[in-house]
């Protein structure tokens, strides 16, 4: 099940691309969580919330080893129970104390870290799509398959959109189209999904690009909507307008690490979590913010050279559906942080502080690994 020798068979380009995103990650969250009121030169590299993000880093490279040499296929075996654990951790949350006003995660007594489910739900719901899937090929144009997939889909959805978590909740929308695309289903389904898809990016971005007035359309999106929901869309919000600043007040080469006067004083809301592309972009620039854009890029592109290799139905749907969820992540979170679309509170792969985000990052590349490492067997 598990064997050290497929280790010699990874993809060890990737092992830099990753390296050199915690690396910033680190850097971030340095300099954003030093006391404002010592002098910034003096201050220690190693913060406890740095200390706290190097710890999560560790575990996450134990993670990554372990599941790039685990054999994926065993995941079959595993599929419905840990789909039904997930079904049940996110109805456990409903039971809990909410922490700041929502009920996202649970809080470990003892050692003082919280546990969010839905980081963990999206990637189960890949696993679990690709065993259906690979399951049906023989009738996979069927509507029954498209309906049984859907409900797949549709509890976690919904029970992750009840939290309230709509960002998270809407990340399983484009995985669900890429592995239903990877899946065979029936073109008509796909082509609705992608149309629906098409339509609901239009009417985000003529919101945010002032063509429809963002108050105009409150008494019939509330309908849908909470009205807090419905905030988010406005693109005149603090929090959207501090992080176009940040990006713009970096320039071309950036304030210097540690030297951010607007991010630094706190005139950005989350630097160090949700803004965290602001907060680098305003210490390092638009040179920066280039170089984690081509980071993101390599990383993106050796993850669908797996889809490429992969020498079995189950690993090709796996891998297009781990690709396409850590794209997504990086897209919708640049895309708030530019404007293009409403903060939701998306993580920033391997950059964003939080150790649910990293263990089911560093999960889903080892899974990838495995799959490629496992490219020459039939």
């Amino acid at each position: 099940m598990w064997s050290p020798r497929y280790l010699a068979r990874l993809d060890f380009r990737v092992i830099p691309v990753i390296l050199s995103l915690m690396i910033i990650s680190l850097l971030v969250v340095s300099s954003y969580t030093i006391d404002p009121s010592t002098d910034h030169a003096e201050e220690l590299f190693v913060t406890p919330i740095v200390k706290s993000q190097f710890q999560w880093f560790a575990i996450g490279v134990v993670v990554y080893f372990f599941f790039a040499g685990f054999d994926y296929r065993k995941l079959r075996e595993w599929t419905w129970i840990l789909y039904v654990l997930v079904l049940i951790s996110l109805v456990g949350l409903f039971f809990t104390d909410s922490i700041q006003k929502v009920n996202r995660w649970y809080r470990i007594p003892f050692i003082n870290i919280s546990f969010q489910p839905s980081e963990y739900a999206k990637f189960v719901v890949v696993i679990t799509l690709s065993w259906f899937l690979e399951r049906r090929r023989s009738v996979a144009d069927s509507w029954g398959t498209a309906f049984y997939a859907s409900i797949i889909v549709g509890i976690p959805f919904i029970l992750i959109l009840k939290q309230p978590d709509l960002g998270t909740a809407l990340v399983l929308f484009p995985i669900t189209l890429v592995m239903f695309y990877f899946g065979d289903l029936r073109p008509s389904i796909i082509k609705a999904m992608t149309i629906c898809g098409g339509l609901g990016l239009c009417l985000v971005a003529m919101i945010f690009l002032g063509v429809l007035p963002h108050e105009t359309l409150r008494p019939y999106a509330t309908k849908v909507l909470k009205d807090y929901q419905f905030d988010r869309l406005d693109p005149a919000t603090h929090h959207q307008k501090a992080a176009a600043t940040a990006i713009a007040l970096g320039g071309i080469t950036g304030t210097g690490w540690r030297k951010s006067e607007f991010s630094g004083r706190g005139w950005l809301p989350a630097p160090y979590t949700d803004s965290v592309f602001p907060a680098f972009g305003e210490e390092f620039g638009l040179l920066g913010l280039l170089l984690l854009m081509v980071l993101y890029y390599a990383l993106i592109y050796f993850s669908f050279q797996v889809s490429a290799v992969a020498k079995d139905p189950f690993g090709r749907l796996l891998s297009a559906g781990v690709t396409v969820y850590l794209a997504m992540h990086i897209l919708v979170n640049i895309g708030m942080m530019c404007g293009f679309l409403p903060i939701t509170g998306v993580p920033l792969v391997l950059v964003t502080y939080g150790g649910s985000s990293i263990l089911s990052t560093m999960m889903a590349l080892g899974i990838l690994q495995s799959i490629y490492s496992r490219r020459f067997m039939f």
